[in-house]
This record gives structure tokens, sequence and C-alpha cells, in this order.
């Protein structure tokens, strides 16, 4: 697709919005565990100016990915990886909470991927048939009720929405990313590069993230190993230590999402426009391919409604307060 010609923001080619349903009532939040944060692999990132956006004019217009501006980050600390399944369950075995998903009843799974009774499927995403509403798709069951999360314990959790990640970090003691931090961290410390390693794609000849190869969305020819997700730390980490950066699942943002909103973005540690048609979206997916979604790029952005869940996107966290790492074993 050239972005040029695409005249609207449009996510469902990325993961769609949850049909229209009443809105559910507030959930309460879990309580707080910090002993949970033992789960976490952190990264220490130093504080820096960096440039961030798009610096070769690649992006989809409605993304608002121009202009290039510089923004200062203090210290943080990330997770290595985005949270696995193994990390989500112990947080629902501890705390008893049930997704939007679940209390929805249904999320979106890609069509090659479902595993579930026929009568399960209960349609497709308008403008987007690839993507099928599924009964009975949660995190636990992420193809539908005939999968189950221990089959890929070491996968990134998906169907959770922003609120679901939320209400992970609230028990964490922890908190999603700023969109700066996010696209600060997955740059590994290159400066005005296309991908999380480079300028190309497949650097003699090695993929360094799961998107699709073939035919979208009719043929994948796997060639990097995968159809869906992919275990974590599959791929080799950016120059912080952050694996799987680009491709695999998307990931929430704290913030809300305005195209507009670089144009005038606080140079220091920006924390978002305080509205926003839904939340940021980074890092592409296992469905991302050059002739529809090129959003694997480290400057690409997108966003869904937060209540909004798909086999394709997941979460990373960021610590509450800066400084060292702690010691992992």
């Amino acid at each position: 697709m050239d972005p040029t010609t695409e005249s609207a923001h449009t996510p469902d080619c990325c993961m769609p919005e949850r049909p229209g349903s009443a809105a559910l009532p507030p959930l309460a939040l879990p309580p707080q565990n910090t002993a949970s944060a033992g789960q976490h692999e952190d990264v220490a990132v130093p504080g820096a100016l960096f440039q961030m956006g798009d610096p070769f004019g690649e992006g989809y217009p409605s993304d608002g990915e121009t202009p290039v501006h510089e923004v200062e980050v203090p210290d943080f600390r990330i997770d290595a990886t985005a949270v696995t399944n193994a990390m989500f369950a112990a947080f629902v075995e501890a705390t008893g909470y049930r997704t939007e998903a679940e209390r929805y009843g249904t999320s979106a799974v890609f069509h090659l991927l479902v595993k579930a009774n026929d009568d399960d499927v209960v349609g497709a995403a308008a403008g987007a048939p690839w993507w099928l509403n599924v009964r009975g798709a949660d995190w636990a069951h992420p193809r539908g009720t005939l999968s189950h999360w221990t089959e890929v314990p070491d996968h990134p959790v998906v169907q959770v929405s922003w609120h679901d990640a939320e209400a992970y970090c609230e028990w964490a003691g922890r908190r999603l990313p700023t969109e700066a931090q996010w696209e600060y961290a997955a740059r590994g410390g290159l400066v005005g590069k296309r991908y999380a390693w480079g300028d190309e794609l497949t650097p003699g000849g090695q993929h360094r993230c799961n998107i699709w190869q073939g035919t979208f969305p009719t043929v994948n020819t796997e060639d990097d190993g995968f159809l869906g997700t992919a275990p974590v730390k599959t791929f080799p980490p950016n120059g912080h230590g952050l694996y799987e950066m680009a491709g695999n699942t998307w990931e929430w943002c704290r913030d809300w999402f305005l195209p507009k909103y670089y144009r005038n973005s606080p140079r220091e540690n920006p924390q978002g426009p305080t509205i926003g048609a839904g939340r940021v979206m980074r890092g592409g997916s296992y469905l991302c391919h050059e002739s529809y979604c090129n959003r694997y790029r480290v400057a690409a952005r997108t966003s869904n409604t937060p209540d909004s869940s798909s086999g394709n996107c997941s979460f990373r966290t960021v610590a509450l307060t800066s400084g060292p790492a702690p010691a992992t074993a």
C-alpha cells in the first residue's frame, strides 16, 4: 500500500476494534503486590535526548509519525520482553481478575489461527474479514476454546485490552511505558534508523522479527519460522537488550492517540495528549506486511479503543522508579 493514498486511520488491518457493545461496568483494580515484580526482567535504559518520529517519510499520514522532533526522556527501567502467558497467569491466579474478553464473551482471532468449534465463530470484522470474532477466545484460550495458554507459556500474553494491561500494572506495582519511552527504548541507541536493528529488514538474509511473509491474508510462507506468535527472546535483542520491539505482537502504551500530537508535543518527557480516539499501540505484529501495514518500523504508531483485544496485541511494563535494574537470577 502506498502510504500517501491512505486517507483515514484504520486500525482493522492491525487489530480490529471491538464491535459495538454496551460498555462494561468498571471493574475494581486488584490490590498491588510488589512481590510480583520479581517476575520482571528489567533493563535499565539511560535517559537522553533523541529524535522521535519518521525521518524517511514512510509512515501513513493519518498516523501522525511526523514531524521528527527532539524528545528528552529521563532514566527508566523497562521489561526486556513482553509480559508472557505465564506471567499473566500468575496475576490471574493471585487476583481472580477477569479480562474484558472474558466478560464480553468474545475476542478477535486471525482466521488461519482459530482453534474453536465452528459455532463459536460469530462473525468477521467489517472491512477486515481475516479477523474473526470468536466466542470463548481470551487470554487463557488465545485462539479459541480448543487452545490453552499452557501450550505456549513463554509467548506474549494476547487477547488483553488496554484496561487489562493497566490492571496487571496496578497489581505488579508498575505501569505501561509512555509512547516516547517506548520509541526511545526500541531504537536501542541507534539514531535515525528504520528498524530497531538498522535500515535493512533482513540484514545478511537473517530475519530479525516475526512478521508476515507471502501473500496477505491467505498465504504465509513462514520464512521467519512462525504463523502466529513466537516465544519471547526468539529474535536478537536491540542495543538496549530489549527483545521483539518489532513484530510478534503489538504493545499497548500509556498514551492517548492523536495524529497531530507531534506538532506540539513537549520536548521534555512527553506524557501524551489528554484526549484521543484510542490508546497508542507500538511495534507491529506477526500480521504486518509491507503490502498493507508497514508498521513494524521503529517510528510507526497506531491505536485502538481501550476495550479492544485480539490475538496479536500484548504489552510490556516499566518500573515506577528510575535507577539501576534489580539483579535477576
